[in-house]
């Protein structure tokens, strides 16, 4: 089953980059449960719609969101986080915190999915969600490939 508005996130572990560039253990909670926040997922970085739509949507607009009161932004997909680094700095990034998932953080919101049939394995839906301290206020959830639902213009109409 997966989160749904009025449910806190899941207390698991996420990875980044430190700036020694080794990868650096990050708690869900502490990452994401505090203020407000809004998080996008991806099945993949530098997959052709995240990296030229999904991503770009929310470094565009990273200051509109912050202007309607939105202290985190995070991203997050079933990659490594020296990947995400990467990604995160050939997109122009700066200020999205780019988040490393194993899979344990996908598996326990409930939304991952089969991506075997494209070569990727198991990844996260793609999606995204506002939180307030850490609890789910929206979460929009793509029902197929594209992006619509969680496109940072629609986060920007919810908040």
């Amino acid at each position: 089953m997966s989160i749904t508005v009025g449910d806190t996130i899941p207390n698991t572990t996420l990875r980044v980059l430190g700036a020694d560039g080794m990868p650096q253990t990050v708690n869900s909670h502490d990452v994401l449960g505090s203020g407000k926040v809004v998080l996008f997922a991806v099945p993949g970085a530098f997959t052709p719609g995240c990296s030229m739509i999904h991503l770009p949507g929310y470094v565009q607009n990273r200051e509109a969101l912050q202007a309607k009161g939105v202290q985190t932004i995070a991203c997050v997909s079933v990659n490594d986080p020296w990947v995400m680094d990467a990604w995160g700095k050939a997109q122009g990034a700066e200020g999205i915190t780019m988040l490393a998932d194993g899979g344990e953080f996908t598996q326990a919101m409930g939304l991952q999915m089969d991506g075997s049939g494209f070569g990727l394995g198991t990844r996260s839906q793609r999606y995204s969600a506002i939180l307030d301290n850490g609890v789910v206020t929206e979460i929009n959830v793509e029902d197929g490939p594209g992006v619509s639902v969680s496109a940072c213009e629609v986060v920007l109409g919810h908040l």
